[in-house]
């Protein structure tokens, strides 16, 4: 399946292809610009625990605060909220199913999907690709 191409919409922090491929890993373009997915499991932020900050790897966009994540046996890291404003969403229809895709509301890099099966207060699980976050200790 080719992997689709990234929404049309303009953010705030562009970059060409060749400066995306430049910026970030294989693994981290993969995901991020062409809308893959990790190896569950595979990402050392799965166990972070520490106070603080994920942000977006590609633009710097805080994007979920650390008390936000919760354990959801997956394989990648979930949160219930996100920071207000920090991502957008749009229908993902790959895979012969719908989903909520979100993407970073700075620079328009794939994260994950979010589902309605997480915990309260709001019932909602980010599950998303570690390797397009970076974690900034408190």
């Amino acid at each position: 399946m080719e992997a689709p191409e990234m929404l049309d919409e303009v953010y705030e922090v562009t970059r060409t292809d060749e400066e995306w491929r430049a910026l970030l890993s294989p693994e981290q373009y993969q995901v991020m610009r062409r809308h893959g997915t990790e190896r569950p499991g595979s990402c050392s932020l799965l166990r972070e625990k520490r106070p603080g900050v994920f942000a977006c790897v590609g633009c710097g966009q805080p994007l979920f605060r650390s008390g936000e994540k919760f354990e959801s046996g997956t394989g990648w890291p979930s949160f219930d909220a996100p920071i207000d404003g920090a991502l957008g969403e749009t229908v993902d229809r790959s895979h012969g199913m719908t989903r909520t895709e979100v993407h970073c509301g700075r620079c328009g890099s794939h994260m994950g999907h979010v589902f309605p099966d997480g915990p309260p207060p709001t019932g909602l699980r980010y599950c998303i690709n570690g390797v397009a976050l970076a974690f900034e200790p408190d």
